[in-house]
């Protein structure tokens, strides 16, 4: 089963020692969804979907998932 991109909305913070952290998303239907946790951070590519940026491992709805960051400053997440 092939995955794609969905490009999403976030909303995030800058903490005050420069880190960029998502809080919530919103879905392709128009759901938010709130990130409960931020498990991981690191420079990753999405091998599923495609593209390369920075992964945020997150805890959303109690199941794990991964947001991504790209260089182009856009954010995206894989869907079968």
């Amino acid at each position: 089963m092939e995955s794609h991109k969905v490009y999403v909305d976030v909303t995030a913070e800058f903490t005050k020692d420069g880190r960029l952290i998502p809080k919530s998303f919103v879905w392709k239907d128009g759901q938010v969804y709130e990130i409960q946790k931020v498990t991981d951070i690191r420079r990753a590519a999405s091998l599923k979907a495609g593209g390369v940026g920075l992964r945020y491992t997150c805890i959303v709805d109690g199941c794990k998932s991964h947001l991504y960051y790209e260089d182009n400053n856009l954010w995206f997440m894989e869907e079968r």
